[in-house]
């Protein structure tokens, strides 16, 4: 396993870009930054705090979540917001991101914030879908504290991570993109479920937050067949990436470590590709 990178307080987004290395957050601090395959890291964004998921959009920029979920694009552009909080109804934010096949974006919402100190008490909040169009709609509820999200390589199947109750969830995902009953894929033992990816034979790859110290591997039932160690315990996030998809990308944060700016890159090899993440295709406006 290799360091990349280390100094940023909660990083989180992991995401890789072909020809120019991996994307990541850091949600208290604020920014996006880019580590390349030689360890140089540059700046693609600043200011911008609680990213916690990001999207390529073929609009050549990124779908980012925070108090909303807009598109930044990468020559300088206005930021668009694409569906925007709603605090007077428990919404006052997304955390992860993920698309299907089509483009269509799927996001965590909350209902209070996990990292910042808004005043209200711990509430769940909620899965919605963005269309094509556009237009948003809620396809799940209840999640105590909505992080990653992947979908299955046959299309059928988006995972979702709720941290406090320990569970990745599966749900049935319909032709129009509407969300079957929710259903436990995984119980989490160690540390709390956080972001996921998944790989092209089926497996899981749960980062596992508050003590698991790594990323846990599930097969396609659910299962547990290892957990790749890190060394430190807040792991927040994992992407694969590299020429051929190998790659698998493990970033941190600061939690349960001597300083506030532990947050790391990790990279390690393993034996599976990992699924290419579709850009999405909303309409912006």
């Amino acid at each position: 396993m290799q360091k990349l990178c280390d100094g940023y307080s909660l990083v989180e987004g992991p995401l890789w870009i072909p020809g120019k290395g991996l994307l990541f957050s850091d949600v208290l601090v604020g920014g996006v930054f880019c580590v390349d395959p030689e360890g140089k890291v540059s700046t693609v964004f600043e200011h911008r705090r609680g990213i916690g998921g990001m999207s390529l959009h073929e609009k050549g920029g990124l779908i980012v979540s925070g108090r909303n979920i807009s598109f930044k694009s990468f020559d300088g552009g206005p930021t668009i917001t694409v569906l925007d909080r709603d605090e007077e109804n428990d919404l006052v934010g997304f955390n992860d991101i993920t698309t299907d096949s089509k483009g269509r974006i799927y996001a965590g919402s909350l209902g209070s914030s996990p990292v910042f100190d808004d005043g209200r008490e711990p509430q769940a909040g909620d899965l919605y879908l963005i269309d094509l169009d556009g237009s948003s709609r809620k396809v799940g509820e209840d999640v105590q504290l909505a992080n990653g999200l992947g979908v299955s390589p046959d299309g059928r199947t988006l995972y979702h991570s709720d941290t406090p109750r320990r569970v990745v969830n599966g749900y049935e995902i319909a032709e129009d993109g509407s969300l079957g009953p929710k259903q436990v894929f995984a119980q989490i033992d160690e540390g709390g479920p956080d972001g996921l990816a998944v790989s092209e034979d089926g497996r899981v790859w749960v980062a596992l937050a508050n003590g698991g110290h790594g990323v846990g591997v599930y097969d396609p039932a659910g299962d547990l067949l290892e957990i790749i160690k890190i060394p430190q315990p807040m792991c927040t996030s994992a992407c694969f990436g590299g020429e051929d998809m190998k790659d698998l990308y493990i970033v941190t944060g600061s939690g349960g470590m001597d300083s506030d700016r532990a947050g790391a890159v990790y990279k390690q090899r393993v034996d599976v590709a990992g699924l290419v993440v579709p850009k999405a295709r909303v309409a912006l406006s």
